[in-house]
């Protein structure tokens, strides 16, 4: 589930730099894709999709049954998960009625045109064919549209880690030009940044930083970035010009809102510890950072970067909640069939999605082919051009999974 689509028709993203640089003939492939897919959309649904919407049919009737029990009704929190089913549901089951009922319509006069048995009827149908071919076009349309439309779920704001990777040194500076990347194109979506945690080096470079975008469609927009990124240049503590390849890793996760993940107070094991780092009157003295381990799935999370205990827990718990909620999408993810599936790539740390190449100021995006000659710009924030093409390629992708 990833970006909404602009209109039910327009399948690319056709800016007006974009439109500035290509001419008419592209223009005229273009419009011809345009067309293609939107006569895709438009197909009869048959097979695999008609299939899948028939047993969400059959699943809707049995929770309208369901809702009607009484036994059900008395069970509180299981009769709220039939509700919220029932309603997941209920808007793709009415467009998938709405389009046997047209598909009906258009069968029956078909059947009444070929017989001609009544001519008066038979010109009566052939009068309305036209009106019924489009009708049916349209609901088969909405139906692909609901499907590629659906909203990420949740909220808007995330949480994205980076590591330094292969590279040492280099790779922890590369960390930090990535991180001021983000944090600028946040500065233009009007974002706000909140580091959560950080561990730095010696020469300024980021081991790892971990910190929460928040604003509207922020995760939308970042889910993309999750990867391995591969940077080729020369270090500045390279003495003799040499190129050298670093690496790391990004991941966004989506942040947990507080109703969605609830955690028993004795599912936890807080432990607390002195803070490490620069000298100073809190460091070493007072034991106010927090290390919380949720002991059912092993996942560990410490925080240390507030002077305040209670402060250095509340983000904890809000990153504990937030790793919590990721490895939940992604079992949830892996479950789905391709009514929901992303197929733009795994997100996982280790698929090397993208390569920055400083001597040929030169951004190679893997998962989709992409290279643009613009790295020292795209360093400074200006991400939107990739950020659209890999949406664009995201929901053709989908198109096809259909």
């Amino acid at each position: 589930m990833r970006a909404r689509l602009p209109s039910p028709a327009l399948l690319f993203i056709v800016n007006a730099s974009t439109l500035g640089r290509i001419g008419p003939s592209e223009v005229t492939t273009m419009c011809a894709v345009e067309k293609d897919t939107a006569e895709f959309l438009e197909k009869p649904i048959e097979g695999r999709l008609s299939d899948r919407l028939s047993a969400m049919g059959l699943r809707f009737q049995e929770l309208e049954q369901l809702i009607g029990d009484p036994e059900q009704q008395a069970n509180g929190s299981k009769f709220q998960e039939i509700l919220r089913e029932h309603g997941s549901l209920s808007p793709m089951v009415q467009l998938h009625r709405k389009y046997l009922a047209d598909l009906g319509d258009l069968e029956e006069a078909n059947e009444i045109i070929a017989s001609g048995s009544d001519l008066e009827l038979k010109e009566l149908a052939e009068m309305e064919l036209g009106e019924l071919q489009q009708a049916t076009k349209a609901s088969a349309l909405a139906i692909r549209m609901a499907i590629l439309d659906q909203q990420v779920e949740g909220g808007d704001d995330c949480v994205l880690e980076i590591r330094a990777g292969a590279g040492g040194d280099e790779a922890a500076l590369f960390a930090t030009d990535v991180f001021k990347m983000y944090t600028l194109y946040a500065e233009k979506k009007r974002w706000k940044i909140e580091i959560l945690s950080q561990s730095e080096t010696a020469l300024g470079g980021y081991k790892d930083i971990t910190f929460a975008v928040r604003g509207k469609g922020a995760f939308e927009r970042l889910c993309f970035e999750s990867g391995g990124h591969r940077v080729q240049r020369v270090p500045t503590t390279e003495a003799q010009g040499r190129i050298h390849t670093s690496a790391i890793t990004v991941a966004v996760m989506q942040e947990a809102q507080e109703e969605e993940i609830q955690i028993e107070e004795s599912d936890l094991r807080i432990d607390t510890f002195c803070a490490s780092g620069p000298g100073g009157q809190s460091v070493n003295k007072t034991s106010s950072a927090v290390r919380i381990t949720h002991m059912p799935t092993g996942v560990v999370v410490s925080m240390q970067d507030e002077k305040s205990q209670h402060r250095n827990r509340d983000k904890a718990m809000r990153l504990l909640k937030t790793r919590l909620k990721e490895a939940q999408d992604r079992q949830k993810q892996q479950e789905e069939d391709a009514l929901r599936r992303s197929l733009i790539g795994s997100g996982d740390r280790s698929d090397r999605i993208r390569t920055y190449n400083f001597p040929q100021n030169r951004i190679s995006d893997h998962r989709i082919n992409c290279t643009l000659y613009n790295l020292d710009r795209f360093l400074s924030g200006e991400i939107d051009e990739l950020l659209d093409q890999l949406e664009a390629h995201d929901r053709e992708e989908r198109v096809q999974g259909l």
